[in-house]
């Protein structure tokens, strides 16, 4: 009998494909897409306007309900949406809530790239946005001919008010930037607002690994174009403070992890007559390395042996 792939031998059937993988790989007419895309803008209107009067659980509601309408395969449209989502999280202190959120903004512009490279025609990525009553700044990746209203420009993406007031975005020139210009700019925008809300929740969250994550985050933001004055003052800030910070939280949760080992080593050592105090710790300042020294009388110092 011959062995796989040979002739004769059937291939192997391909897996299932679920439900929620076929859902993903639907490709809507441009009418459809067209009717989503407008229902999804009315919603997010819906829910800015709640964001702006402070209504952020409900507002959070609601840009949930425009990313239930968006097309999964809209990654700049899902990108802003939920950029929204980590800054109605933010205000509501959610931090967790908002690190995923600003993650799936991420990787939302991640898959975007992907798909369409910077080289591509800007209508690859963007859809065609010189309809009338269309502004190259508004409804990124909308379908071909599809008018935007103003309140559902990409402007309408959160901003906090502090930094509206200290460091005011321009207001984009249609006429000196082209289409993949234009594109770029949202996307860097974009972009810039999910790291900076990801970086915040992860700093607030606080622990070892969200610490260290926000160092990370603030530190590809110190190294992006176009970040006005206010967030590089807050990027620049936060580079220095949380370093001491995150070196703190490592330490506090090695102690911890540690001293659960001793728990968890005393009850294994008990029935022996020793203890996790007969067996010490000892760090080697040159290397960092640690010995492990023994003591039959908990004192330590007898023997060594590196860890």
């Amino acid at each position: 009998m011959g062995g796989p792939g040979e002739p004769g031998q059937d291939a192997p059937p391909e897996p299932p494909t679920t439900d929620q993988e076929a859902q993903d790989e639907v490709r809507f007419t441009p009418q459809e897409e067209a009717d989503l895309v407008r229902e999804s803008h009315a919603i997010k209107a819906e829910a800015n306007a709640l964001f702006s009067s402070q209504d952020f659980q409900n507002a959070l509601s609601r840009y949930e309900d425009a990313i239930e309408s968006c097309p999964k395969y809209l990654y700049f449209e899902r990108a802003v949406l939920h950029s929204n989502i980590a800054a109605a999280h933010l205000k509501l202190e959610q931090w967790a809530e908002a690190i995923k959120a600003a993650t799936k903004a991420l990787d939302a512009l991640a898959e975007l790239a992907k798909e369409h490279p910077a080289d591509e025609d800007s209508n690859d990525m963007s859809g065609n946005n010189e309809a009338a009553g269309t502004s190259t700044h508004g409804d990124q990746g909308s379908p071909k001919g599809t008018p935007v209203a103003p309140e559902e420009a990409i402007e309408e993406e959160i901003v906090s008010s502090g930094a509206l007031r200290s460091a005011p975005a321009p207001p984009p020139d249609p006429k000196t930037q082209s289409p993949a210009e234009a594109r770029t700019a949202d996307i860097l925008r974009i972009r810039t607002k999910a790291l900076l809300r990801r970086a915040r929740a992860r700093s607030e969250a606080g622990g070892w690994q969200n610490l260290a994550g926000a160092e990370e985050d603030y530190r590809t933001l110190a190294g992006m174009p176009g970040l006005g004055p206010a967030d590089m003052r807050t990027v620049r800030a936060q580079l220095k403070s949380l370093p001491p910070r995150t070196k703190a939280a490592q330490e506090s949760e090695m102690s911890e992890m540690w001293g659960k080992l001793r728990q968890l080593g005393d009850g294994i050592l008990r029935p022996f007559g020793l203890s996790t105090q007969n067996f010490q710790m000892v760090k080697d300042e040159k290397t960092g390395g640690y010995s492990v020294n023994f003591s039959q009388d908990g004192g330590g110092g007898e023997s060594s042996k590196p860890s």
